[in-house]
């Protein structure tokens, strides 16, 4: 059973549809008319074509405030196809660590944004040393 799956609304569903499966590596579960629920190795999203009847209140921008982290086994090979493909980097790849209480988690990740503005970190663990910390 998957527990959250964010629904994100898209402004060109065909565009997103593209970008998710055959460059981030999500599969498509079902679909029906502007709407696609992807799946990536239990990491699970809706998307949906935006319109009137949207969860989106007026005036309100796609993708703003949030960021989705979505652990995965491919890293170097997902960053290859996003730079193939020209998906926009919003940090780019490195190594970092990040305080958890009192120990701390170490991993590469990318931040890339989709059509829409929708940051996804992809990450993997990592055992190098960081680029930075984050307290």
């Amino acid at each position: 059973m998957t527990r959250l799956v964010p629904e994100l609304c898209c402004r060109d569903l065909a565009a997103s549809l593209r970008l998710y499966t055959e460059v981030f590596g999500f599969s498509q579960r079902y679909g029906r008319e502007r709407f696609a629920f992807l799946d990536r190795d239990g990491a699970a999203l809706m998307l949906e074509q935006l319109d009137a009847a949207s969860w989106l209140l007026p005036g309100e921008g796609l993708g703003r405030g949030v960021n989705f982290q979505i652990e995965v086994d491919d890293l170097d090979t997902l960053t290859a196809r996003a730079r193939a493909a020209a998906v926009p980097v919003f940090r780019p790849l490195e190594t970092v660590t990040y305080r958890t209480g009192d120990s701390a988690v170490t991993q590469r990740q990318i931040v890339l944004q989709d059509p829409d503005g929708y940051l996804l970190r992809f990450c993997d663990p990592a055992e190098d040393q960081p680029d930075r910390v984050v307290a």
